[in-house]
C-alpha cells in the first residue's frame, strides 16, 4: 500500500523497532494528518500515533512542540506521584534523531510520533450526561493537575487565539471592507454582534487588571478530544494537544459547553433547535468542579456561566467574519455555510443570556459542595 510518507524513514528517525504491519488514517482531525502505525517487535504489537504536522497553521514546530513536551512532562510526573499509569493517561512524544521530538524530511514534511492509548474510543456527539460529566471530570482533572504549572512560560503558538476583543475589531474591519459585497444580507447577524460589545471585552479587561490568573490552557476542548477506555468508559487521556498555550481556564470551559450542550450541532439551519441543554451544563460542571476542587479562584468561578455565552458569541463573530470576507479561512460545504453557523452560534449565545441566572446558580451550587 502507497502512503505519503516513507515507513522506513520513520521508524529510523523514531527508532521504532520491529518489522511494519499497517498504517491506518484517522480521520477525525481537521488539522494535522494522523495514523495509527503498527509493528510487530518479535511476537509484540507496538502501536504508535505518527502526526503529519500542518506546518501552514503552526508555523513554528519548535516552540509548539516544547509546550507540547513541556506540558505532557508535567502531567507524567503527576500521574505517576498519584499512582496512575503515565502511558496511558497522557501522551508522551518520542524523540527523533536529531535530538527533537519532531523531524522534518527533504520534502519540508513535519513528523512527530507518540503513544496510542489502545482500548479507548472517543465521542463525537452523545446526550447522555454522565458522559458529559466525566468529561468534564477529565477537562477538570487537567486543570488542577497543571494549576501549579506557569502558564505565562508557553509560547503563545497562535497569538491571540482566544482573544474575544481582537475578533470583534476584526469583525469592524470586515464590515468597513465589504470584501464580496455580502453585508447587506446580513445586517440583522451584524446589528446582534456590535449589540455585544461590552462583553466582547470583558474578560480580557479583567486579564489587564489582574483580576484573572494566566493558566495552561488545552483550547481545544471538544468532546472528541478525550479518548475513554473501552471497559469502564471512564475518561482517560486528553489529546489534540497542539492549541495547548497561556490563556484562562474560562476559554476551556466554555468552549466545552459551547460544543457539548448545544442541543444541535453548529450547521443546523432550522434555529428553533438551537439552545443550551441545562441537563448537560449541569453535567458538566458538576464534574468539571469536582475534578478542580478549590483550583479555580472566586473570579473564575463566577464567570463560568458567562464563558459559555462568550465563546459561542465569539466563534459565531468569526464564522460572520469570514463569510463577510469571502470564505477564506473556515472550509465550507455551501455558499451559506459560514452564514449558517454564524446563525446558529449567535441563537446559543443569546438562549445561554436568557439562562444566564439558572446556570450561575447551578455552579454556585455545586460549587459550595467543594
Amino acid at each position: 500500500m502507497n502512503y505519503e510518507f516513507d515507513i522506513s524513514i520513520i521508524a529510523k528517525e523514531f527508532d521504532l523497532a520491529g518489522e511494519f504491519i499497517e498504517a491506518i488514517a484517522i480521520t477525525d482531525g481537521n488539522i494535522n494528518r494522523t495514523y495509527k502505525i503498527s509493528f510487530d517487535d518479535n511476537g509484540e504489537i507496538k502501536h504508535y500515533l505518527l502526526q503529519i504536522v500542518n506546518t501552514y497553521v503552526f508555523k513554528n514546530p519548535e516552540e509548539l512542540m516544547e509546550n507540547i513536551v513541556a506540558v505532557t512532562a508535567f502531567l507524567r510526573d503527576k500521574i505517576i506521584a498519584r499512582g496512575g499509569n503515565p502511558d496511558r493517561e497522557t501522551l508522551t512524544f518520542l524523540k527523533a534523531s536529531n535530538g527533537k521530538h519532531y523531524f522534518i524530511d527533504e520534502d519540508g514534511k513535519c513528523f512527530r510520533v507518540c503513544n496510542y492509548v489502545i482500548d479507548s474510543h472517543s465521542y463525537n456527539t452523545l446526550d447522555d450526561p454522565e458522559i458529559y460529566r466525566r468529561a468534564g471530570a477529565a477537562f477538570g482533572d487537567f486543570n488542577n493537575l497543571l494549576a501549579d504549572f506557569d502558564g505565562t512560560t508557553l509560547y503563545e503558538t497562535i497569538p491571540m487565539f482566544h482573544n474575544t476583543r481582537k475578533r470583534f475589531n476584526d469583525l469592524l474591519l470586515a464590515i468597513d471592507e465589504n470584501a464580496v459585497g455580502r453585508l447587506n444580507e446580513v445586517r440583522a447577524e451584524v446589528d446582534w454582534a456590535l449589540s455585544k460589545e461590552q462583553d466582547a471585552s470583558k474578560l480580557v479587561d479583567m486579564i489587564e487588571r489582574g483580576e484573572l490568573p494566566i493558566r495552561v490552557t488545552h483550547n481545544d476542548t471538544k468532546l472528541n478530544n478525550i479518548l475513554f477506555d473501552d471497559k469502564t468508559n471512564e475518561a482517560v487521556c486528553i489529546i489534540d494537544l497542539d492549541t495547548i498555550m497561556p490563556g484562562l481556564s474560562l476559554y476551556d470551559f466554555g468552549d466545552s459547553i459551547r460544543f457539548a450542550a448545544n442541543t444541535a450541532s453548529e450547521n443546523e439551519t432550522d434555529l428553533s433547535k438551537v439552545g443550551i441543554d441545562l441537563d448537560l451544563y449541569e453535567a458538566y460542571v458538576e464534574g468539571f468542579l469536582g475534578a478542580t476542587g478549590k483550583t479555580l479562584t472566586q473570579n473564575e468561578v463566577d464567570n463560568l456561566a458567562f464563558s459559555c455565552k462568550l465563546m459561542a458569541y465569539e466563534c459565531g463573530m468569526r464564522f460572520l467574519t469570514d463569510y463577510l470576507n469571502g470564505d477564506v479561512y473556515f472550509k465550507i460545504n455551501y455558499p451559506t455555510h459560514n452564514l449558517d453557523r454564524c446563525r446558529c452560534q449567535f441563537k446559543l449565545a443569546s438562549d445561554i443570556e436568557n439562562k444566564m441566572p439558572i446556570m450561575e446558580q447551578i455552579t454556585r451550587e455545586y460549587y459550595s459542595k467543594l
